[in-house]
């Protein structure tokens, strides 16, 4: 009997593979026909030569090997061709393929023993498939460790130990010199502590958050306590050697509807020489729009700040109903705290003010305000008067250099993100720029703008880096600054001139309802950006979401990073959500190396006319959304969504993701690795589990230290890494309990003297990584 049963489940099988070959080659030709039609590549209708190997397959005949055979050969040829020996461009176009023909020849064999010639030129087929694959690259944009250049001095470095600022120290270099925690004994670190901050069971008593919650605060450090803010908006002080919360505050906002309820951090002041209530304090901005200061001690309101302890900082703005928030924290300088804010991204054109204000840090008396429509206006408006409304805003960290008696402002694009036809000549002038302010008057002291009419939400998203750098003129005071666009700009801090060359290089042109695109754009020669999107990129985990990539690609215009909007639809590469983020750099001056961690998504992008917008009523009553901005004030609406297959997974092969290392003195990259596993994604949002790096989207930063550990979480996978600086080679990896979408921090705990690593893990909405409430300390054993 086993005779007849084997070859009635080779029956069955071959027949199965049979209708899975019809139907994909069905598509494959229909497909084929759409993308030939549009321009792209002639191979897939020809593909279709699946329907009738397919058809002798169902018959039980020869043919159905052979024919399958000869398809593959010629489908390894056209691969090969078109992407080389990348592994994920080969699973792509061949894993689905081999794969069914595995299954169809294992059928075709317990059916017909006798059929072995067919069978046997389609395994050894497929064992070639299979052997390209094993000996592909899954990256071919690693490159191998370079020389390292002659160490740099880190120009305002904090006391050892010290994390008091969010970025580490005034410069935001987020570089530590403790040591030890080192690249010998990293891979022996524990958990130590974890805090909960309630966030995920609100209680009757917290207010109702519209639109994302998320927590991505990075702690800052002073004495015996870290500082944090929640999700939800309130500041906590924990003990740093046990994670205990010694107190809260919670200043029960009422949150506005079109708030972005995030904060990533806090700002600390000692006064030197003061004891007693409020000589130290921390400035926290709720999600209601006010500054508070509070005791570092107790956490209670400074009465002798502002009204009760805050400053209202909506008094001044117009469309007080558009959202307004310190998303992130304020910069202390001398006696000052100055300040910016996140305002709704493309809701309308008549956005509040993004005025740039200077408060006292005992007082918070206003001692000067930026207002880039009204320069000679430096305090506050008038009786009837508001700060010059829709102005570019800053909700990006500042820095400071205190020597030079600067500060320095990265601004955001003006609004909305995607036309411009209205803006005026100072909107033109200062969005998407680094601006220098004379710290004792808030006047402009330079600016370099990154992005000339930016039309792509390009605008600077982290904090400025300073350090000083060696040339072959001698040390230079720099400013290094990351964009969304992948250039990193590194700029004279003194006077704003490039140290490494910056070149206007011509771009393509075009403009909707009245609008303009730039004739020219700065590009550095320092840059984190993956190559220009082609066909050939399109990715996807079949040949038919693939060819759906392709037809999607094929249909939308594309002419680089600086494809004009318009209304018809365009690619957005890498497009607002940015190859680096508000995560930004790190520097180790010690080797003289930028990490930094970038994302390759693309997007499909459209300009709708305004009365053609489909569920625009719905959006304007849900307006903290990213797939539509309602754009009120101009001609259309924008339509924001990624360009993924109908898996729900990136169109654009992977990696997604990356991490990597660049000398400051030459700009060249030292090493480059794909960053983030599988594990916690997949198709259709259901997570794959596979330990595979393949390179993940990611949102947050990194931080080094002088034994040569960088630190970093920050990947769509739950899990917070140390990597060798020198090399980008992982030594060890923490799994998290929730999405790492945050930048660490590290410090030595004044009690024990141990060096404590510390996360936020809260997750991602626009990542779709777990959410959670969770803030976790590592460290050596005792």
């Amino acid at each position: 009997m086993a005779k007849p049963v084997g070859r009635t489940i080779g029956h069955m099988t071959t027949r199965f593979a049979a209708c899975l070959m019809a139907l994909t080659g069905a598509g494959l030709v229909w497909g084929g026909v759409l993308l030939l039609a549009a321009g792209g590549s002639a191979y897939y209708l020809p593909a279709g030569v699946l329907l009738a190997s397919a058809w002798f397959f169902w018959r039980g005949g020869r043919w159905g090997p052979l024919l399958y055979s000869g398809l593959l050969a010629v489908s390894l040829i056209w691969s090969l061709g078109e992407i080389g020996l990348n592994i994920w461009g080969l699973l792509a176009r061949l894993g689905f393929l081999a794969g069914l023909g595995l299954i169809a020849v294992i059928g075709h064999w317990s059916w017909h023993r006798a059929d072995r010639g067919a069978c046997v030129s389609l395994s050894l087929t497929i064992a070639v498939i299979a052997g390209a694959i094993l000996i592909s690259s899954p990256d071919p944009l690693t490159i191998a460790t370079s020389s390292i250049s002659p160490p740099a001095s880190v120009s305002m470095a904090p006391p050892p130990g010290d994390w008091s600022r969010y970025g580490g120290d005034a410069g935001g270099t987020r570089f530590s010199s403790l040591t030890e925690v080192n690249p010998a004994n990293v891979a022996r670190l524990e958990p130590a502590w974890t805090f909960r901050t309630g966030d995920l069971a609100p209680g009757p008593d917290q207010p109702r958050l519209h639109g994302p919650s998320i927590l991505e605060g990075t702690p800052i450090q002073a004495g015996d306590l870290l500082f944090l803010c929640t999700a939800r908006g309130a500041a906590v002080a924990l003990d740093a050697e046990t994670g205990r919360e010694r107190w809260r505050f919670d200043p029960h906002a009422n949150v506005p509807t079109e708030t972005h309820a995030t904060c990533r951090g806090e700002a600390y002041h000692a006064r030197p020489g003061t004891t007693g209530p409020c000589a130290a304090r921390v400035f926290h901005g709720s999600v209601d729009g006010r500054l508070w200061a509070l005791d570092a001690a107790t956490g209670r309101p400074c009465a002798d700040f502002g009204a009760s302890g805050s400053v209202n900082l909506r008094e001044g703005l117009s469309s007080p109903g558009i959202g307004y928030q310190m998303t992130s924290p304020g910069t202390v300088a001398g006696n000052l705290i100055v300040v910016g804010a996140w305002v709704s991204d493309n809701q309308s054109v008549a956005v509040p003010s993004g005025v740039i204000r200077a408060f006292d840090v005992v007082s918070g008396r206003l001692v000067w305000s930026w207002d880039m429509g009204r320069p000679d206006r430096p305090g506050a408006p008038g009786a009837g008067e508001t700060y010059t409304p829709g102005t570019p805003n800053a909700w990006a960290p500042f820095s400071v250099d205190m020597a030079l008696g600067l500060i320095y402002v990265p601004t955001g694009n003006p609004s909305p993100d995607y036309w411009g036809g209205a803006r005026r000549p100072f909107d033109e002038r200062y969005g998407s720029s680094i601006v220098a302010l004379e710290l004792a008057t808030g006047r402009v002291r330079w600016s370099f703008q990154a992005t000339h009419h930016d039309l792509w939400d390009y605008d600077v998203p982290s904090q400025p880096v300073l350090v000083d750098i060696p040339t072959p003129g001698g040390i230079r005071p720099a400013l290094v600054q990351a964009t969304k666009r992948g250039d990193i700009f590194i700029l004279d801090r003194r006077t704003g001139a490039a140290i490494l060359p910056v070149a206007e290089r011509a771009v393509p042109q075009g403009g909707a309802g009245g609008d303009h695109v730039s004739t020219t754009q700065p590009f550095s020669v320092v840059s984190v950006r993956t190559p220009d999107l082609t066909e050939a990129n399109m990715w996807g985990l079949s040949p038919l979401d693939q060819l759906w990539c392709r037809i999607q690609f094929r249909s939308a215009r594309y002419q680089g990073i600086f494809t004009p909007p318009g209304a018809t639809p365009w690619i957005a590469y890498p497009g607002g959500f940015g190859a680096t983020s508000w995560g930004g750099i790190t520097v180790d001056p010690l080797r003289h190396l930028i990490v930094s961690n970038n994302s390759s998504v693309a997007f499909y992008m459209r300009l709708v006319p305004r009365g053609a917008a489909p569920g625009f009523a719905r959006q304007r009553a849900n307006p903290v959304r990213y797939d539509w901005g309602p754009m009120e004030g101009t001609p259309f609406v924008a339509q924001i969504q990624p360009l993924i297959s109908p898996l729900r997974v990136p169109c654009n092969q992977p990696p997604w993701g990356h991490v990597e290392a660049i000398d400051m003195a030459t700009g060249k990259v030292a090493w480059r690795r794909p960053f983030g596993t599988a594990r916690d994604s997949g198709p259709l949002g259901i997570a794959s589990h596979l330990p595979v790096t393949i390179g993940v989207p990611s949102q947050g930063g990194a931080i080094t230290t002088a034994s040569g550990l960088t630190f970093i979480a920050a990947a769509a996978d739950n899990y917070l890494r140390a990597l060798d600086t020198k090399t980008g080679r992982e030594l060890w990896r923490g799994r998290l309990p929730a999405g790492g979408q945050a930048t660490p921090m590290t410090y030595r705990s004044p009690k024990s003297g141990r060096q404590f690593i510390v996360v936020s893990a809260g997750g991602h909405m626009l990542l779709a990584t777990r959410p959670g409430d969770y803030v976790l300390a590592y460290a050596l054993p005792r």
